[in-house]
């Protein structure tokens, strides 16, 4: 039987298909930005470990790549990352938008849930962009595809109903001890954080095919003699036509991404920090093993 007064702590993984704000729903929990954000499918890579303090509890939500069906080598491990995170777990969340109708990806998703026997909590996001009257109806085809541990509406962005959402969380958390030290948020090293922020803002200045193409590298990161931050950074494309739009003319593109990658590095590490990006072509990077192992994704 638990203990009503104890302090709990355990893991909870956040899962859902690409693009349905589970990387904002957790930066929005934890109160700061660890993993990026996009509108592009398919942009968190890695399994991040984000800490959430709580008077009377400690959460670490595992944020996961999106659940997918893979093209490639890379997908193939991201999908595999995020399917073995169910296993390691005390709670998943699945995250859905309310703004869409469930479809292939959420069945596909239910499909390998039903392998776990993890406690689920349906997580509906984005409700502050419908009618409060149309949630409901969301809710009950939900509920009606499986039996849910919890269902709970809320709005990442609007920060509606999270507390009721971390309440629901900690009834299935073991009463335990803090795993992490109170100003810790992630486990993350600053080499892949900063790396991501980069990828992130080159997402967002790309289109098409180029952002799914490009992985960063961290090849120097050192402090000079003045305490200011030198980082320097290639970033990764599989083709010549993609280092050119990555470039941009006169080299805007990348020197917009610099310029806006800096400012979240230094928000987040407290450094003045001096970005030096270049682009380079790796080809089929996302399809050969060693190249991936040598980015990270192992």
């Amino acid at each position: 039987m638990k203990e009503d007064n104890a302090f709990r702590s355990g893991f909870v993984a956040v899962v859902g298909r690409p693009n349905v704000g589970k990387s904002t729903l957790v930066n929005t929990l934890v109160g700061q930005k660890i993993a990026i954000m996009s509108d592009k499918p398919q942009t968190t890579r890695n399994k991040i470990l984000c800490i959430l303090n709580l008077p009377d509890a400690q959460v670490l939500f595992i944020d996961t790549p999106g659940i997918h069906k893979p093209r490639h080598k890379l997908g193939e491990y991201m999908v595999r990352t995020a399917e073995n995170t169910l296993r390691e777990v005390d709670v998943v969340l699945f995250v859905v938008d309310a703004t869409e109708e469930p479809g292939p990806g959420e069945e596909y998703i239910l499909e390998r849930l039903a392998e776990v026997r993890t406690p689920v909590i349906l997580v509906i996001n984005k409700i502050d962009k419908l009618p409060r009257a149309q949630v409901l109806p969301i809710i009950e085809r939900y509920a009606a595809k499986r039996s849910f541990t919890a269902l709970v509406p809320v709005s990442a962005l609007a920060r509606t109903n999270l507390d009721g959402l971390t309440g629901e969380i900690k009834k299935y958390l073991a009463p335990g001890p803090k795993y992490y030290p109170d100003d810790m948020i992630t486990d993350q090293p600053e080499r892949l954080l900063i790396a991501e922020l980069i990828r992130e803002k080159v997402l967002q200045l790309t289109r098409e095919e180029v952002p799914h193409s490009i992985a960063v590298d961290i090849e120097e990161v050192a402090t000079r003699d003045n305490g200011d931050l030198y980082v320097r950074a290639v970033i990764y494309v599989e083709r010549d036509s993609q280092k050119g739009i990555v470039i941009g003319a006169g080299g805007a593109v990348l020197k917009e991404a610099g310029r806006l990658a800096r400012i979240d590095v230094e928000n987040l590490l407290g450094s003045k920090t001096y970005l030096d990006l270049w682009v380079k072509v790796k080809k089929d990077w996302r399809n050969r093993k060693g190249v991936l192992k040598s980015l990270g994704y192992e």
